[in-house]
């Protein structure tokens, strides 16, 4: 495989169609080497327009998302070189490494071991030093990390059925969450602003679905 090529054609073909137009991100695309970060034997599917299971066996668990969903969810969160950020579910740590490359330091919460040593390895590897992974509690990575907060952007790198008041409040204000919300057939990404102390806005940014996150509430059931 042109590996080069291959890089190309992501870009130009998924990802600039997708109304990714930022120069920087863009540049970004092209230089962070995105088959490094995915699981060995997987290679062929770095560059293509689809999920990439994580974890051997589980083909519907974690996953690095498409290559055009990422690269909206950077854009859209205009991160500056002087932000911290937060990210919950590292994956292989591919969205921490290109968010690094944009902020000051990022800090990525995982539940998985397996994907621990995955993300830590694999930004070791990248040379990225100003991204960390920790391991936690499904429950509480949903918790967000109040002891670290405010942050300056939120990523929620999986789906959710509603975003926690409790992570919008570890937002500074003019931060920024992106989250992939709601349930199939149906999910949505939608990217929230504190706007004050008690205020936040949000605006839906375009269709999709992704594997859930651990730990975060689903609504209850009802049966009759």
């Amino acid at each position: 495989m042109n590996t080069e090529l291959a890089r190309f054609n992501m870009i130009e073909q998924q990802i600039r169609p997708w109304e990714v137009l930022d120069r920087d991100v863009l540049t970004l695309l092209a230089n962070v080497r995105r088959e490094d970060f995915v699981p060995a034997g997987l290679g062929a599917l770095a560059f293509v327009d689809t999920q990439v299971p994580l974890l051997e066996g589980e083909p519907h668990g974690p996953c690095m998302l498409e290559p055009k969903v990422e690269a909206r969810l950077l854009q859209e969160l205009q991160l500056q070189r002087h932000e911290k950020v937060l990210e919950i579910g590292a994956g292989s740590g591919f969205m921490a490494a290109l968010m690094a490359h944009r902020a000051m330091t990022v800090i990525s919460l995982e539940c998985r071991p397996a994907l621990v040593h995955m993300a830590a390895h694999n930004l070791q590897h990248a040379g990225v030093m100003n991204a960390s992974v920790q391991l936690v509690d499904a429950a509480e990575g949903a918790r967000g990390l109040p002891a670290e907060a405010p942050f300056d952007a939120i990523v929620l790198s999986g789906s959710v059925a509603e975003v926690p008041l409790a992570l919008l409040q570890q937002l500074k204000v003019g931060g920024r969450l992106v989250a992939i919300v709601g349930e199939l057939p149906i999910m949505r990404a939608r990217l929230f602003t504190r706007a004050g102390e008690a205020a936040w806005s949000d605006v839906d940014l375009f269709d999709t679905v992704a594997p859930r996150l651990a730990g975060f509430a689903e609504p209850t059931k009802f049966k009759f």
